[in-house]
């Protein structure tokens, strides 16, 4: 599956606030709906009803609260979407290892890298708790239900309390830049029958 990249706006020695820009996240691990079509007296049809993708956006306010700074942690704010016409619960984050470091940029707009701050650098920008695991999973404090495509509590703006982070080696170089942060591996996500979650709430993953 394709996935677009997860974007952190933090700054390194400095107090720079943390938001999001656009990803595309994969509902992994989800059961399918399923509809049942009556066809005369007798004979019955089912047909299986696929999950699309939630897609996870940066807001720009509000802000997260707290600041990002070497040995740090930070909140991170975002929006996600529902594209289904069923509520959607989200319950964990799959994390890219934690050797997966974000590159730096220059202004917000990240379209300008910043010298030695790059993933590569390492920037050591990294999302919080990530193992050394490729794809490791991280159940959220609490399930998220995304309300059905266009209900109310669709999109749902979450702060995700602590989840970025900074390692006290990160280099000089990172001071005040924009992090592009690695990609998510995914979403565990079922489609449930609940009660939407409702907008704004807090959440986290916390190990």
């Amino acid at each position: 599956m394709r996935r677009k990249e997860l974007d952190v706006v933090t700054g390194a020695a400095g107090l720079v606030a943390v938001t999001i820009a656009g990803a595309l996240i994969a509902g992994t691990g989800a059961y399918a709906a399923a509809r049942w079509t009556i066809a005369g007296s007798l004979a019955a049809r089912i047909q299986s009803v696929t999950m699309s993708h939630l897609v996870i956006s940066a807001v720009v306010s509000p802000v997260a609260t707290d600041v990002l700074y070497p040995g740090g942690n930070s909140d991170v704010v975002v929006t996600i979407s529902n594209p289904n016409p069923y509520p959607v619960t989200v319950t964990a984050v799959n994390l890219p290892a934690d050797t997966k470091y974000a590159t730096g940029y220059t202004t917000s707009f990240l379209t300008t890298t910043k010298a030695g701050c790059l993933s590569t650098t390492p920037s050591h920008v990294a999302w919080n708790y990530s193992t050394s695991a490729k794809d490791s999973p991280h159940t959220l404090t609490k399930p998220l239900t995304v309300a059905a495509r266009g209900q109310l509590n669709d999109p749902l703006l979450v702060t995700l309390i602590d989840d970025a982070s900074m390692s006290a080696a990160a280099p000089t170089t990172c001071e005040g830049a924009y992090f592009s942060m690695p990609p998510l591996a995914g979403v565990i996500a079922t489609r449930r029958a609940a009660i939407a979650t409702s907008s704004p709430t807090v959440d986290s993953w916390t190990s």
